[in-house]
């Protein structure tokens, strides 16, 4: 299961955004730095509105949706990539995830410490992603050493390595990160390998205050990171409130719809915030529907059909003989399988096929 880490200074509302994201109080939050020391982790269930629709009708009382995984990380500070605060920590924990989530504080609260002594979104936003292009910097560094001396046997791994260190350095003098460099394929692959912080996929969760959240478009700090997010790094960016997200925890559906209601907003950003996570590490749904259950499988956009399958089990993978798929607009549309069977709708689907977000499937292989 991919994972996406949850980063930040110390106080942004990191651990009680992960405990609303978890629906649970597992990660301790409190009016300190560094009260998150070791990473909590979560599964969270990835909203999606048309499990309903095929729930109706495969006529099932089992609904099981997609989920991904939350890392609460400990707070960075400026100097970490040099051992500040938790700083190896902190890097080490950032490295075993797929993606970022950045929390950016967008609220003043004289109650609640700021570490830098004043509340400023798009400096913060900076300190981290600097530390993390610092890092990098001297982790490639290092490995430009060994792949060198590899390179000089006519190693091609090596040398394409040292090919890409030599682009990626100057980009990362400029305090660039490394997820802006323009790649090919080919060094896209070999990115990967050098294993970098700041080439990570990141996505923006601007934290502001009960108050401010119906109206939030009109909070500069929001507008400020919006901006920042869209312009410098081509990202994402999800208004959440932190401070709600701490109220809504024990509370049921009905009680949280209600509750946001009142206040003038449709929803928290939680699960707009998972949607955009979901989308963010390169995953999509297909679906399977039957008297048994519905369920939501996630495959990375890309996949062709055997592994699709094998995303089921890795039997269907090897045995794949074929997909049979319909789309979920057509299938709902007309509203059960015979229909669609009739309208043309329900294909048989080879090897080559690339499944797409929303495919029903039932794959046939051998055992």
């Amino acid at each position: 299961m991919l994972k996406a880490g949850i980063v930040g200074l110390p106080n942004v509302g990191k651990s009680t955004l992960f405990n609303a994201l978890t629906r649970t109080r597992n990660a301790e939050s409190a009016n300190y730095p560094f009260c998150t020391i070791d990473p909590n982790v979560g599964v969270v269930s990835v909203p999606d509105s048309r499990l309903a629709a095929l729930q109706a009708i495969a006529k099932t009382q089992v609904v099981i949706p997609a989920a991904i995984e939350f890392v609460d990380i400990a707070g960075l500070v400026e100097g970490a990539s040099k051992g500040e605060g938790l700083g190896n920590k902190f890097l080490a924990n950032i490295r075993e995830v797929d993606a970022i989530v950045q929390v950016v504080r967008c609220f003043e609260n004289e109650d609640i410490i700021h570490n830098m002594g004043s509340v400023d979104p798009i400096r913060d936003i900076e300190i981290i992603n600097t530390e993390l292009v610092l890092a990098d910097m001297e982790s490639i560094e290092r490995q430009r050493d060994k792949a060198a001396k590899k390179a000089r046997s006519n190693d091609k791994e090596a040398q394409a390595i040292c090919a890409l260190i030599e682009k990626l350095l100057p980009h990362l003098n400029e305090g660039n990160p490394a997820n802006l460099l323009e790649v090919s394929d080919e060094e896209a692959i070999v990115m990967k390998s050098l294993c970098l912080l700041s080439s990570k996929s990141v996505i923006y969760a601007a934290n502001v205050m009960e108050d401010d959240l119906a109206d939030s478009e009109n909070n500069p700090m929001v507008q400020k990171v919006r901006a920042y997010a869209r312009e410098s790094q081509n990202a994402g960016c999800v208004v959440i409130s932190a401070e709600i997200e701490s109220e809504l925890i024990d509370l049921s559906a009905e009680e949280a719809s209600e509750f946001l209601s009142d206040l003038g907003v449709q929803d928290s950003g939680v699960s707009l915030l998972i949607r955009g996570t979901y989308t963010l590490l390169g995953l999509e749904t297909y679906f399977t529907a039957g008297e048994k259950e519905v369920r939501a499988w996630t495959f990375t956009h890309g996949m062709r059909a055997p592994q699709a399958a094998g995303v089921i089990h890795t039997d269907f993978e090897k045995g794949f003989i074929k997909a049979e798929v319909v789309s979920y607009d057509d299938l709902t549309t007309l509203g059960s399988v015979s229909a669609a069977r009739e309208a043309g709708k329900y294909r048989l689907e080879g090897k080559e096929y690339l499944f797409k977000d929303g495919d029903v499937a039932l794959f046939r292989f051998n055992n």
